[in-house]
């Protein structure tokens, strides 16, 4: 890891100045995630807040879903907002059927723990597309922190509140699975197959002994709010699993790499500082694996196109994404992660060989 002042090179925090993750649209992403809502869900809310809607406002970051702030005027005048939160695309609706119920389950649940969280006000399916309405939180998404080691230290602060929640009944909230991919295989641009191979072995392997809590599972600074330099809030809980907390300390690594190494390095450590735990590299194998669709079909390293056929603009380099050269001290943390290798000949088919249909499924049934 890092040094324990962090990084003060200015340049590193100046990357982020570039769009972040869901502040880039483009023409089609706007038509359909940052339109007006249709009016039948506009009657939804007005039913639920006991009002006329008198003004609505896309909020960006988001990419699976149109999110929205709605400002509600009962009669007297007085007024309510909220925010409504739309899964408007197919695809995903017909890969995962149930995932407004589950978020909704999962905002019932983190009501309880130690971190502002929006509040669940009510869930249907309107117009045919399954929809939420939460309670506004105040502050905003920052990428751009004026004082990054400040901001850093604060993110990582934030994971041992959640993963010191109760541990949810596996009813309400599902065991971690790693997501599913429609292909297994290296990306082009890879300079070493060899080790994007053995880390989809350990990804679909038996995971390390460590002690499993509740994890956001879509932790990163998108999903993070602030109001005048402290935590307001964090969102976006749809994807909240029962797994180890390094999920979510790799997941955020992976996104703090639009602004280089030493910053995904620094995040790590200050969260081993927060937590009193020691960081396991398999976070790292898992968060690379999770993205090789996004990585196989990106025109060049820079850009990452998701298989819902939106891109963002990464200053990552060839060296950056590779595993042998993200994950610290890649050969030994291998070794670390899964003990003896073995040959050639006792090794079984990793899962890149298999068809995508053989490939776990993104969540447990």
């Amino acid at each position: 890891m890092s040094s324990s002042n962090g990084p003060t090179n200015e340049d590193v925090w100046n990357t982020a100045r570039s769009p972040a993750h869901g502040f880039c649209d483009d023409k089609a992403t706007r038509q359909l995630l940052r339109a007006r809502p249709p009016r039948p869900a506009l009657e939804w809310v007005e039913r639920y807040l006991r009002g006329r809607v008198v003004s609505v406002r896309a909020l960006q970051g988001g990419m699976s879903s149109a999110v929205h702030l709605v400002t509600v005027e009962q009669p007297g005048g007085l007024r309510h907002q909220a925010v409504l939160r739309r899964y408007v695309r197919p695809e995903l609706n017909e890969e995962d059927p149930d995932l407004v119920e589950r978020e909704a389950r999962a905002l019932r649940f983190v009501e309880q723990i130690d971190v502002p969280t929006p509040r669940l006000m009510a869930v249907d399916r309107i117009a045919g597309v399954p929809s939420l309405l939460m309670t506004r939180l105040p502050g905003r998404v920052d990428w751009w922190p004026t004082d990054g080691e400040r901001w850093l230290r604060r993110l990582a602060a934030l994971l041992p509140k959640i993963h010191g929640a109760p541990r949810p009944p596996p009813e309400v909230i599902f065991r971690y699975a790693p997501y599913a991919q429609t292909s297994y295989q290296p990306p082009a641009w890879a300079r070493h197959p060899e080790a994007w191979e053995r880390a989809v072995e350990i990804t679909y392997g038996r995971p390390p002994d460590l002690p499993t809590v509740l994890v956001q599972r879509d932790f990163h600074p998108g999903n993070v709010l602030w109001r005048y330099g402290q935590v307001s809030g964090v969102v976006d809980w749809q994807a909240a699993s029962i797994g180890p907390a390094v999920v979510d300390v790799g997941h955020c690594r992976w996104n703090l790499l639009t602004f280089g190494r030493e910053v995904a390095d620094r995040f790590a450590n200050l969260w081993e500082q927060a937590s009193g735990a020691t960081y396991h590299p398999w976070g790292d194998v898992v968060a690379i694996v999770g993205c090789l669709d996004q990585l196989r079909t990106a025109r060049d390293p820079g850009t990452i196109s998701s298989r819902t056929s939106w891109s963002t603009r990464w200053p990552h380099s060839r060296e950056g994404l590779d595993p042998v050269t993200w994950v610290p001290g890649y050969p030994r943390a291998m070794r670390k992660l899964s003990g003896r290798r073995r040959s050639r000949r006792d090794r079984p088919d990793p899962p890149l060989l298999r068809t995508p249909r053989s490939a776990p499924p993104a969540r447990p049934p």
